[in-house]
């Protein structure tokens, strides 16, 4: 089986879902999966430094780069056009059994989706959490006429639609589309203990070796409610605590978020470390005592995952689509979006710790069984079989 995957970005600075796809492909490839993926050499305002046009090996994943158009302005560029990708396309898609398209209101997906009808070749696409509610809710205008003269089409002609939680399932069905849809989360790489993980952080960061440590990993944008969480802390007067803020995102956010911290009365009490990865990522995640992601919209949430694997029990908001896991299992805590919800959450953490340390060690033997990557690849192995036989779509739980 050959299956090509196609994405706009594959960019560490894009977030979780470009690292899903590496990971996905190298999962497929151990389960005898011909996988390879065709983007762009996007990297948020930059461009990767990548041979283009041809078929290399990056993060021990075959890939072909193509160029993205980059013009001055932010929101053509956002756009991912490539006429390289487009050409290539054209001429290469039917090589292969199935396209697996990851995104849409962007030009790469739509272009994929475009080429792939008109050739007969099947494909199924994953959203990206792009058609839940918060996520049409912004520049609704301009995606409402994208979805209905464009973008609904080609989901129509999908042979399924690849969503990552039922939430996300839930909310796609009030769209009304005519394609069927199968839900499979994301896979997890479980990194190695760190020995005395939290003594080295506290180190690190040159804090008492008893300092409360909460976490927010994640891209800095308006949909992750930081403005939430900043002014929950800001009210936590009588703890002692050290906010971690890990991520990087638009300058101009960045500078809110920075005003924020000063205006709430934390900035002396918070780290920024701006975007981490490898060993320093594994450290801070790791050695921190609660992670926290109060997100207004998250079809996923792998940030949340890679926590709860390592033992740190997480506070989030029911738009985090792994809200309903941290509930029935209690993993953590599950906050409406309201300043003083989760204040009185981070409250309830901190003034009994032992409680959060007992939900961290259920957590990581939890996530361990039931999201490893060998488990995810070898049910999407079976969506593909299924798909290519005409099969009806099975259905995991």
């Amino acid at each position: 089986m050959k299956v090509l995957h196609i994405i706009p970005s594959v960019a560490s600075v894009r977030g979780g879902p470009s690292q899903a796809i590496l990971e996905t492909v190298k999962a497929l490839q151990n389960q005898g999966v011909t996988a390879e993926i065709a983007t762009t050499n996007d990297n948020g305002n930059d461009l990767l430094d990548v041979p283009l046009n041809q078929r290399i090996e990056y993060e021990e994943v075959p890939i072909w780069f193509f160029s993205r158009f980059s013009p001055e302005v932010n929101s053509i560029r956002e756009f991912a056009f490539s006429s390289q990708l487009t050409s290539w396309l054209w001429q290469n898609a039917a090589n292969y059994d199935l396209l697996h398209i990851h995104a849409i209101f962007s030009y790469t997906s739509t272009v994929a989706m475009a080429i792939a009808r008109f050739q007969g070749i099947p494909y199924i696409v994953r959203p990206l959490g792009q058609l839940c509610e918060w996520s049409l809710q912004q520049s609704a205008r301009k995606k409402q006429i994208y979805l209905n003269l464009i973008e609904r089409a080609n989901l129509n002609h999908a042979q399924a639609l690849h969503l990552t939680s039922g939430q996300e399932q839930k909310e796609v069905a009030h769209l009304a589309l005519g394609v069927p849809s199968f839900v499979l989360p994301h896979g997890l790489s479980i990194p190695e203990p760190l020995t005395d993980a939290r003594h080295l952080l506290r180190q690190y960061l040159n804090l008492p070796a008893d300092e409360p440590i909460v976490l927010f990993l994640s891209r800095l944008h308006p949909k992750k409610g930081l403005d939430y969480l900043i002014r929950a802390l800001g009210k936590l007067t009588d703890y002692r605590f050290t906010f971690v803020l890990a991520g990087s995102g638009a300058k101009e956010y960045e500078a809110e978020i920075e005003s924020l911290l000063v205006a709430t009365g934390i900035r002396d009490r918070t780290y920024l470390t701006g975007f981490l990865t490898g060993e320093t990522k594994n450290l801070f995640m790791q050695g921190s005592d609660l992670f926290v992601l109060t997100s207004h919209s998250e079809n996923f949430g792998v940030a949340v995952l890679e926590a709860l694997a390592v033992g740190i029990p997480v506070l989030v908001t029911p738009g985090v689509a792994l809200a309903a896991i941290v509930q029935q299992y209690e993993l953590g805590y599950v906050s409406e979006l309201d300043v003083l919800a989760i204040a009185e959450a981070v409250d309830r953490y901190l003034s009994h710790p032992q409680a959060g340390k007992d939900m961290g060690d259920r957590a990581r033997q939890i996530i361990i069984e039931k999201y490893t990557w060998e488990k995810i690849s070898s049910d999407l192995l079976a969506i593909y079989r299924s798909i290519l036989k005409f099969d009806s779509l099975p259905a995991f739980t």
